[in-house]
């Protein structure tokens, strides 16, 4: 009798630890109700003091989740298995997730702080009248290198990385848009090439670039500038602003050939149980004081016109983070090629880095 009551006991003790644990498991697994909001971002950036002031202003709890690449974070969207409340994709991935019809239409009435963003900013080709989409941080793709550790190079053109002297020293991103971009770029062809020739002329040009480069990497580039065990990268604007933070020898240039101008926007997916909540978050991060705190941690350049006003004139009347008008015309968003034509790009590159001995 006593081993039956032990084990009943214990069946007992068994499925109360269940319905615990199945009742935290609900309230962190990204179910989002009025009272939750799952915010789908990059790594390191926004503010995390920022997601508590939200929480203690609106009384929603956030869960926060992080990607590497856009494709990973549209993957992810597409498969449903979380409800995404809040996503921050690049232009390009924001016009395939509207071909795909994985967005919900932004209600402007809620977002009275979209009078804050730059119209410069607005109604972009990528998505006309910001129909499912809102401007989060803009920014360039540039070089980022220790003048200290260098030959005098300035690298105001692309074809400066090509310097025999730089051998074993450039580090690129682990991305095939803005790896073949550089070759396509210091040939004077377009970011949004779809000829086979030219990306097949660029990859060539790419092995010849193989002997210089010291690695092929993601985050990582920031603490080997930093620390001077890399003297040259190919990295973003803000990603260069938190390595100058950090080493004063370090600096950023855009090369006269030109490059990308990319943007990342706020996007409310279709799998939201949080509408509501997603458009308070909105409005939150465009109120300028939100935005201008944001703007400091994260690097990255704020679209946030009202912000400006707030943040140190050093960092706002540096051309390196937010160029005029003037150099921005030189610049080029990426488009969305479609799905083929990418699977053309990732070749190219990984035909390039099996170049790379």
């Amino acid at each position: 009798m006593k081993s039956l009551v032990r084990y009943t006991v214990g069946i007992i003790l068994v499925c109360a630890i269940l319905m615990y644990a199945a009742s935290v498991m609900d309230k962190t697994s990204g179910k989002s109700g009025k009272d939750i909001l799952t915010i789908y971002n990059w790594g390191e950036y926004i503010d995390p003091d920022l997601l508590k002031q939200f929480e203690k202003e609106t009384g929603i709890h956030v869960i926060y989740e992080t990607f590497d690449s856009n494709e990973a974070m549209m993957t992810k969207i597409e498969q449903g298995g979380t409800s995404y409340d809040i996503s921050m994709p690049s232009e390009y991935t924001i016009e395939q997730m509207e071909e795909r019809k994985l967005l919900l239409p932004i209600d402007y009435k809620k977002i009275p702080n979209i009078k804050n963003i730059d119209d410069d900013f607005l109604n972009l080709d990528f998505d006309p009248k910001n129909k499912y989409s809102v401007p989060y941080f803009w920014g360039t793709v540039g070089i980022v290198y220790n003048p200290t550790m260098l030959n005098g190079q300035n690298f105001d053109s692309w074809d400066d990385l090509w310097d025999p002297s730089l051998k074993g020293k450039v580090i690129l991103v682990d991305s095939a848009r803005e790896v073949l971009g550089v070759s396509l770029n210091s040939m004077g062809k377009s970011l949004n090439s779809i000829d086979t020739d030219e990306l097949q002329a660029a990859t060539d040009k790419l092995i010849k670039l193989a002997p210089n480069v010291k690695a092929i990497i993601g985050d990582e580039v920031t603490q080997l500038m930093v620390n001077g065990d890399a003297s040259v990268a190919l990295t973003w604007s803000g990603q260069a602003a938190d390595m100058m933070n950090e080493n004063a020898d370090l600096t950023y240039n855009v090369p006269s050939e030109g490059s990308n101008l990319w943007f990342d926007n706020m996007v409310i997916p279709k799998t939201s149980k949080n509408i509501e909540g997603a458009h308070k978050f909105i409005n939150f991060m465009l109120d300028p004081e939100v935005a201008a705190q944001n703007a400091d941690y994260v690097g990255y350049s704020t679209p946030n016109k009202a912000a400006l006003k707030l943040m140190d004139p050093e960092v706002v009347n540096d051309e390196r983070y937010y160029p005029s008008k003037e150099v921005r015309n030189n610049l080029h968003v990426y488009k969305n090629l479609g799905k083929e034509k990418i699977g053309e790009y990732n070749e190219f590159f990984l035909k390039f880095k099996m170049s790379i001995r």
